[in-house]
């Protein structure tokens, strides 16, 4: 059935006067924390509307929690049960799930699917519940974009460990092993034989119900699009982000770049258009993100994946563009157009202009895996790290030496580190939280860059930034 006919009729008609918001509940890796920025704004923003507030949420850890934010804050559990009592007493005409990541996702699905919202008769404002299950179900997700024909990779969505074998032996090892309806990129990671699919996979079932069995896209570059789009169709793109770290390793777990710096200029379109294409095809309401892998070879892409939500990567092209993605967003999902708005930041230029800067933005991860004495330093495609620094800069040496000292790791800087590399290859092939480190150490005893970069297939652009081997070349400024 065509995604049109599916949406017919999602469109809100009765005025809102009071809205739940389902926070991302306590701190834990790969949610919580990262995003009480988009809670915040959107806050701010139904306020600016004079609606009345419930934001149910048990994390005190955070700004949206503060008494002078929601009307009234529930410090409660986010399960059915709960949740259900509390908008049975508090009677909101609506409900907003694309600002608690995951979590508040994956529990707005399951109350509507129980009926709870429709007995209550409580929408949910922004991107309409199917467009959701879209997005979240592997399988449905690529027949979707299929229909517009959009690239993703080859896959076969496995319901248990037996069909999971099966579909590893057609597509062929490596396989990427993903799961539906998970934070952080939980229960994934490359898959080398049937012995290991078959443990990770009885590991995963305990997790999720649905599991996606991937062609393995070594070495490809992973790009996002942040897309905003009004229920008019109306749709733009605020900011495009490069990971440093190829496919494979979490969006979480990777040093990214804003705006990328390795596309040419017929990706960049191509890319942009798909993004458009796509989220208008999914009838998206508000912000997401795109994620693709891109071949750095032939320029061929897949897309990966669609959040149909606000995540961490949509706080980190709100700071570097200074367009304030969670606030618009909100708007949008009240009913409100893209040219109707004002960017708060700048007060002056229209919400439905694409942010341009001179300047990069630099997002780096914050480790503590040294707490866990027999925890395993490698990086996959599931997250580990516990927080992350944004830093600005007129280049990418610059914005990286800032971010590295921001991290409180005692560094202060790439070129004076506390870590010690017996073998840095070792940690270049294999990727760990100090591998940006042991790149430097592996430059600095005069390995060449294209070893490294067929050890670690991280773009040469990146590479040739190296420390200088003369003392007079002027780039040593750069990183002292």
């Amino acid at each position: 059935m065509a995604i049109r006919k599916i949406l017919q009729g999602a469109m809100k008609s009765k005025s809102i006067n009071k809205v739940v918001i389902l926070g991302s509940g306590g701190l834990k890796i790969g949610q919580a924390g990262e995003f009480d920025y988009s809670g915040s704004q959107a806050i701010k923003a139904l306020k600016e509307e004079g609606i009345y507030i419930v934001l149910i949420n048990p994390n005190i850890a955070t700004v949206q929690t503060d008494s002078d934010m929601a009307d009234r804050v529930y410090l409660q559990p986010l399960n059915v049960d709960t949740v259900h009592k509390i908008l049975k007493q508090e009677k909101p005409d609506a409900l907003l799930l694309s600002f608690g990541g995951q979590t508040a996702l994956n529990l707005g699905l399951e109350l509507h699917d129980k009926g709870i919202l429709q007995k209550l008769d409580i929408e949910v404002l922004g991107t309409p519940i199917e467009s959701v299950k879209i997005t979240e179900d592997r399988e449905l997700f690529k027949i979707a974009l299929n229909q517009i024909d959009v690239n993703t990779a080859r896959s076969i969505a496995v319901y248990s460990p037996e069909e999971a074998i099966k579909a590893a032996s057609e597509i062929g090892y490596p396989i990427m092993l993903r799961s539906g309806y998970s934070p952080g990129g939980l229960g994934s990671g490359r898959i080398n034989n049937a012995e290991e699919l078959l443990q990770r996979t009885k590991e995963a079932f305990r997790a999720v119900s649905q599991l996606l069995v991937e062609e393995y896209l070594l070495g490809w570059k992973e790009i996002e699009y942040e897309v905003v789009r009004d229920n008019g169709g109306n749709t733009i793109t605020v900011c495009n982000m490069e990971n440093l770290d190829p496919m494979g390793i979490h969006t979480g777990e990777s040093i990214v770049v804003a705006p990328s710096q390795t596309l040419t200029n017929e990706e960049y379109h191509r890319l942009r258009q798909v993004a458009i294409n796509t989220i208008n095809h999914l009838q998206i309401i508000g912000e997401c993100n795109i994620q693709y892998a891109l071949n750095p070879k032939t320029g061929d892409y897949r897309v990966i994946e669609v959040n149909a939500r606000l995540s961490r990567s949509s706080a980190l092209a709100s700071k570097a563009t200074g367009y304030p993605l969670a606030f618009v967003a909100t708007k949008l999902m009240l009913g409100k157009l893209l040219y109707e708005l004002k960017n708060p930041i700048t007060g002056t230029t229209s919400a439905f202009y694409e942010p341009a800067f001179d300047y990069i933005a630099v997002k780096m991860p914050r480790w503590d895996l040294a707490k866990l004495r027999s925890s395993d330093h490698r990086l996959g495609s599931e997250m580990k790290s516990v927080g992350e620094v944004m830093a600005i800069g007129r280049s990418f040496p610059e914005a990286l030496q800032k971010a590295i000292r921001m991290l409180n790791i005692g560094a202060d800087g790439l070129t004076a580190h506390p870590y010690q590399f017996e073998h840095p290859t070792k940690e270049i092939n294999e990727a760990t939280d100090r591998r940006i480190f042991a790149i430097y150490e592996a430059l600095k005893q005069g390995i060449t860059i294209d070893t490294i970069h067929k050890l670690s297939k991280v773009d040469k652009w990146f590479l040739e930034h190296r420390y200088p081997e003369t003392r007079g070349h002027p780039l040593r400024k750069a990183f002292d």
